[in-house]
């Protein structure tokens, strides 16, 4: 059981939210909790439509955590670097990073747990090896520790916002500048929680771009990110009104192909190794699909 006592901020509120503003419990599973008699105010149990007080007491029990068995699988990685202490991967469009609740197998840590021998144990069995994430539906390069020592490495530069880290995307419209830079603040949309947004109060944000092709209702941009806030490239350029060719989220729902995913591609990745303080960079080419639909628009210019 847990308790959480209503403060000023949350007075008034239904209980559902104020419970899902004041724990670490999203406000589906809340919801499912006060449905099941699980959450009590004052020793009663209330609906979730009740209008909490200040100072009131809520009690709820915790929800059960599933454990996760996660395997290897062997499923095709593009291993664009490996040594010792670091990997560098080309992951596909599509592919999960690492498992949840939801995609238990066939991420990119049940392929990795496969392919390479020995990963960092810091971020636990749901995420080995992992320093940075990328989307589902980008593309692009990531680096994965292979120990714990190179993992608080990499991290630290991460924090430090000393890695390089460039996009090529493909947006909505005809972007007026050569070049640019979005510094506006992230944090959870307060109307849709699957989304991120520019909102007051956010954590800071910053991308800079620059306009690489132009096409007629696109523009070909290469983007630099200065911090590594959720969706960040996608709520920026949706934010300014040119938001990423194909983006089911953020994106209008009439996009180039249907189904194409988005035309977002983690290009080069910089960072210092570990253990030889060297500086290291790698760069692959967007995927064949995203190729394909800039010869297509190039062909319509």
């Amino acid at each position: 059981m847990a308790v959480v006592i209503i403060d000023e901020a949350n007075a008034g509120l239904r209980l559902d939210k104020a419970l899902a503003n004041l724990s670490k419990v999203s406000r589906s599973v809340v919801i499912d909790l006060i449905r099941e008699g699980k959450v009590s105010v004052e020793g009663q149990v209330k609906k979730a439509k009740y209008k909490v007080k200040a100072g009131e007491a809520i009690t709820y029990e915790l929800p059960e955590i599933a454990v996760l068995d996660i395997q290897a699988e062997d499923i095709p990685l593009d291993i664009v670097y490996e040594d010792a202490d670091v990997a560098v991967i080309n992951k596909p469009q599509g592919m999960v990073v690492h498992p949840s609740a939801g995609h238990t197998s066939g991420t990119l840590v049940n392929a990795i747990m496969f392919h390479i021998k020995d990963l960092s144990s810091i971020n636990g069995v749901i995420r080995p090896g992992i320093v940075h994430r990328i989307d589902k539906d980008t593309s692009g390069l990531l680096m994965i520790a292979k120990n714990d020592v190179a993992h608080e490495s990499l991290a630290a530069q991460l924090k430090a916002k000393t890695n390089k880290r460039r996009y090529i995307a493909l947006v909505h419209g005809e972007v007026p500048n050569e070049k640019g830079t979005i510094e506006a603040p992230i944090g959870r949309n307060p109307k849709e929680r699957k989304k991120q947004a520019v909102v007051a109060g956010g954590k800071a944000a910053k991308t800079r771009f620059t306009v690489l092709e132009r096409f007629p209702g696109y523009t070909l941009l290469a983007l630099e990110l200065e911090t590594g806030r959720t969706h960040q490239i996608r709520v920026h350029m949706a934010y300014i009104g040119f938001p990423i060719a194909g983006d089911p989220l953020y994106g209008p729902s009439k996009t180039l192909i249907p189904n194409l995913g988005q035309f977002l591609h983690a290009e080069t990745l910089g960072f210092e190794h570990p253990t030889t303080g060297e500086l290291m960079e790698f760069q692959v080419d967007v995927p064949d699909i995203f190729a394909q639909q800039l010869e297509k628009l190039r062909a319509l210019s």
